[in-house]
């Protein structure tokens, strides 16, 4: 390939079309689009894909995505000078951890179905093209954190209520010996072991605090780890009601507790006593928790799995030794259970698969939200909780950290924001009270203002009122002083058309003006 593919002109890429005898509708189009020599060496697998190459037949598609690469690959140094290879010799979209837990480079574009490219281990340079399906929305979201811890506690205290509740009804020993196991037949009792298992998930969850205190998307994977921690114990009361399974070994004293009357307590009472010190014990027999009957499926399997998939999730690709550290510890602490003669076979196993299908649905799901949108109708039945606090999220959360120094920083900013904001509402619900009152005041005035203007019209009617009768009653009186001044003979033999006093009641037979009531 020519060296100086660089500084091609678009009539020049044109020409090598040409002479690479690609269709003429994908020549149209680089001429359309002006594409030279770095346009060209800067191609992705996106673009393949994306408008206008997206109406190319399959055939030309490929055609073309082989010329590009095959430019791509004797031109490394001028892909090196773009900015566009690095010395990374594998790409990160495939650089998957050997064991398989970390998801962020699993997840593609699936809404638009891009097929995985193939890359080479060798020294070959290959564009640096990474899926883009990371978040552009990460919202911290405390709120949605908190309602999710809620959920675990609530979790957490029905499956202390659920313990207590299996061990009163543990199959008697004597009746009904362990079951068959293979594990457990072949392997003898160590009584130190469950201690062991218990002590290793302590330095798992001291890991995690280090990985989730550093983490800058903080909230959004604790607030993960609430839901499905929550969700997988909540499955675990079911399937301890279920069935009760015969005690595992011969070894553990496991009994029906009695409940003799008491004066203080009821035989419930009891009962959730029993069951706050398993909730504050988190369950762990280092602390004095001792229970039987809750074997399928195991919990310290659970939460063990779940720390081990969340610490090589949410660290970089490329601490091997931690994540080694942490498969050996998770697989040394199922040893620990079943050498401890605690759990079934079954029971470890069940337990490590719900988990970790769990967590790689749970994240398959949030990290490709083009799969919520096509069938979000499903999603929020089946999967309520992801549909919730996935809400905000859009896409692959990225492993980015924060220092010390930061830390302290943003929370005294936080502070002095949270400060801020308690201010600013008091003076507002000030300022509301004041606003209200003035309201109150005013709405208070206009009433006493319409009040007054109607108590005034009504004295103005009350005045015409008693102002036209006085007027009437003043007009009958003048037309009797008139009557009384003729004789009734008289009055008897003239006409009272001829009467004198006609005209004036006549005229006073409608109200005077105000002339003639001023005169008289």
């Amino acid at each position: 390939m020519e060296s100086d593919i660089i500084n091609w002109s678009n009539k020049e890429v044109l020409d090598l079309l040409h002479k690479e005898k690609i269709s003429s509708f994908l020549t149209d189009i680089f001429k359309s689009q002006d594409i030279d020599g770095q346009c060209l060496l800067s191609f992705v697998d996106r673009d393949f894909y994306d408008f206008p190459f997206d109406q190319l037949k399959l055939g030309e598609r490929k055609r073309f995505i082989l010329l590009v690469k095959k430019l791509q690959k004797h031109n490394r140094n001028a892909m090196f000078e773009l900015g566009l290879c690095d010395d990374a010799q594998s790409n990160p979209s495939t650089n998957i951890n050997f064991l398989g837990t970390n998801l962020s480079h699993l997840s593609y574009n699936l809404h638009k179905k891009i097929p995985s490219e193939i890359y080479t281990r060798s020294s070959e340079c290959v564009s640096t093209y990474t899926p883009e399906v990371k978040a552009s929305r990460l919202k911290p979201e405390i709120w949605k954190t908190a309602i999710a811890l809620g959920y675990l506690f609530l979790v957490t205290w029905v499956t202390a209520v659920v313990m207590v509740i299996v061990h009163d009804k543990v199959p008697d020993m004597k009746k009904y010996p362990p079951l068959p196991d293979l594990f457990l037949d072949n392997v003898p009792h160590i009584p130190w072991a469950f201690d062991m298992c218990e002590i290793t998930g302590s330095f798992l969850m001291a890991i995690w605090l280090v990985v989730l205190f550093f983490h800058k998307h903080r909230f959004i994977i604790l607030r993960r780890f609430f839901a499905l921690a929550g969700t997988v114990f909540l499955l675990r009361c079911f399937t301890m009601l279920i069935t009760s399974l015969s005690v595992p070994g011969s070894h553990l004293k496991c009994e029906p507790r009695s409940y003799p009357p008491a004066d203080d307590l009821t035989v419930w009472g009891r009962r959730l006593k029993q069951a706050y010190d398993i909730w504050s014990g988190a369950g762990m027999s280092v602390r004095g928790v001792r229970t039987c009957g809750d074997y399928m499926f195991s919990g310290h399997t659970v939460a063990l799995t779940l720390l081990n998939f969340f610490i090589t999730e949410y660290t970089p690709r490329n601490l091997y030794l931690l994540h080694i550290s942490t498969w050996v510890m998770n697989m040394f602490g199922i040893f620990f259970i079943l050498a401890a003669h605690e759990h079934y076979s079954i029971d470890v196993f069940i337990a490590f698969y719900i988990t970790s299908r769990l967590f790689l649905y749970y994240h398959t799901l949030s990290n490709n939200q083009a799969l919520m949108q096509n069938d979000s109708s499903r999603t929020r039945i089946w999967f309520p909780l992801l549909s919730f606090f996935e809400s905000e999220v859009d896409g692959i959360v990225p492993n980015e950290y924060e220092g010390p120094l930061t830390i302290i920083n943003n929370l005294r900013l936080w502070f002095v924001q949270l400060i801020t904001d308690v201010k600013e509402s008091s003076i507002a619900k000030t300022a509301g009270t004041k606003l209200q009152e003035g309201a109150a005041m005013g709405e208070y005035s206009v009433v006493k203002l319409v009040d007054g203007i109607k108590r005034n019209l009504s004295l103005v009617e009350e005045y015409k009122t008693a102002r036209s009768q006085r007027l009437v009653t003043f007009d009958k009186n003048i037309q009797a002083g008139l009557l009384d001044e003729c004789p009734d003979v008289e009055l008897r033999r003239r006409n009272l058309a001829e009467f004198p006093g006609e005209s004036l009641l006549r005229e006073f037979s409608n109200p005077p003006s105000p002339v003639m009531k001023k005169s008289i």
